[in-house]
């Protein structure tokens, strides 16, 4: 089968390539940004009518979430109008669409394990548009899949446990929110998964919206603290309240994935948090 990734250049594409040596039964096609810019809107379906792929796996976003704030265009050219043309052009190839979205679509006030039913009240531009192409998505192409993961992190690109690691050396003591509760998720992880299902066929067999997430729950003050826990770096981590670090775009509370319906459909083991830190902590050693 040949994979389409489109956005090859960030955290989970880059994954994907990483494990491609594991899945040679998959023929992967890096996309990147030189090859197609998916803010360009029009030029999605003259690309994917070129060249011949079975499925496609997009993992191009913009994640800058308060940035967002300034660039609502973009962020919905990107979050929610390039996956729905490359629904609409995976729907007339007869291919399938993956496609990655994000907890803060929900930002509901349940403090319990969210489900893919539950009440989606998005706060800000990047919540908005990550929620407007998980919609987009899903109307367009009967065989799409979508995931809503969580805190993504990776050896690969920017992210929070990279920026730990620098401040953490760098400063010696930092202040961490405690009052944010989440599951942070191995990019590697999620690329596995996916690469498995599509091998396996179930990605074929098992569609429309999953959450996924590593197993477990901390704040990103828990979450700092094990990351200088495991790397061995020497840094103070102070607790603080959301208050005390405001940003231009609200985060939620509590975005714990509940992934019954991944578990029930799709049978994966799914790792826990800490320990796929470890493994992402032993490459950046």
């Amino acid at each position: 089968m040949t994979i389409l990734i489109i956005g090859a250049n960030g955290q989970l594409g880059r994954e994907l390539q990483a494990l491609s040596a594991e899945f040679p039964n998959l023929k992967l096609v890096p996309i990147d940004r030189s090859s197609l810019d998916v803010s360009d809107t029009a030029a999605i379906a003259p690309f994917c009518n070129s060249i011949d792929f079975d499925v496609c796996i997009n993992c191009a976003a913009y994640t800058a979430v308060d940035k967002a704030e300034q660039e609502s265009e973009l962020a919905f050219a990107i979050n929610a109008e390039a996956p729905e043309r490359l629904a609409i052009a995976c729907l007339a190839k007869g291919a399938q669409l993956i496609h990655y979205s994000s907890d803060y679509v929900y930002h509901n006030q349940e403090n319990r394990p969210l489900l893919e039913t539950d009440a989606t009240t998005p706060k800000g531009i990047y919540a908005q548009s990550k929620l407007e192409g998980d919609l987009r998505v899903l109307a367009t192409h009967p065989s799409a899949l979508v995931f809503r993961t969580s805190w993504v992190y990776s050896s690969f690109g920017h992210n929070f446990v990279k920026t730990m690691l620098r401040y953490g050396a760098e400063r010696g003591a930092l202040r961490v929110v405690n009052d944010q509760i989440g599951s942070p998720t191995y990019a590697r992880d999620i690329a596995r998964m996916t690469l498995k299902l599509i091998q396996s066929g179930k990605a074929a067999q098992h569609l429309g919206l999953f959450n996924y997430s590593n197993e477990g729950v901390c704040s990103w003050y828990d979450f700092a603290q094990a990351i200088f826990e495991l790397s061995g770096v020497k840094c103070k981590v102070e607790a603080i309240p959301s208050t005390e670090y405001p940003t231009p775009a609200a985060r939620p509370h509590y975005s714990v994935l509940d992934k019954g319906k991944f578990k029930a459909a799709l049978g994966m083991d799914i790792p826990y948090w800490r320990d796929s830190l470890r493994d992402c902590l032993n490459l950046l050693a």
